[in-house]
């Protein structure tokens, strides 16, 4: 299962192809398309565009079947939120959206990525997800949006996925290490409301820790 994005590959850390300052959303999904077929061709059973582009899970489905993959499955980030939780990430990757010599481009994701503010949103991109070929559908941040969780659980035919980000996992991280909180405790009760809420595959930081427990 791969990730499929362009932010990793440009200088700008955007999602999408820049043009007169904005997020491209149709030439990004051709690239995107394209992308997902390399990593097809290279083995890949899943595809997961994390992008938020529109339409790109139809472009990806139809290339795909096209090149006689039709046995890829499709992970589509169709509810990502732009959320505060995913700092750790970026400072890590150094992958915050900025303007460049080359080129302006917006401050943030919000273009493209959900306001978190809005709950009908997240709904409808997930139907048109799966009317256009998504296999899994996927939300994220996690602990933060488990009514978008269950709502989505609640119209959708398709197994549902949550990604527990990498802010979630800092702040149990650093609230353990001084101390205010039992680690494993509220690792296990975060993980089991995520699951509570509907989640049928969860991805998080803590996945080797919660198989050592479970064992």
């Amino acid at each position: 299962m791969t990730d499929v994005a362009l932010d990793p590959y440009s200088i700008y850390g955007h999602d999408g192809i820049i043009e007169n300052g904005q997020v491209a959303n149709d030439i990004t999904s051709n690239f995107l398309a394209e992308m997902a077929l390399s990593h097809a061709k290279a083995g890949a059973d899943f595809v997961a565009p994390s992008d938020m582009m529109d339409g790109r899970i139809l472009d990806i489905r139809e290339l795909l079947e096209e090149e006689n993959f039709i046995n890829t499955g499709i992970m589509s980030y169709s509810a990502k939120y732009a959320s505060a939780h995913y700092g750790p990430f970026r400072d890590a990757l150094d992958s915050a959206p900025k303007n460049t010599e080359l080129v302006e481009v917006p401050k943030d994701k919000k273009t493209y990525q959900m306001d978190y503010h809005n709950r009908e949103e997240a709904i409808r991109e997930t139907r048109m997800d799966i009317e256009e070929g998504a296999d899994i559908v996927m939300v994220k941040p996690g602990i933060a949006y488990l009514d978008i969780v269950r709502e989505i659980k609640n119209i959708s035919e398709v197994p549902v996925a949550v990604y527990q980000v990498s802010g979630e996992y800092a702040m149990i991280k650093a609230a353990a290490e001084k101390g205010w909180l039992d680690h494993d405790a509220i690792m296990m009760e975060q993980t089991t409301a995520i699951k509570r809420s509907g989640a049928d595959i969860i991805a998080s930081y803590f996945a080797k820790d919660i198989v050592k427990l479970l064992k």
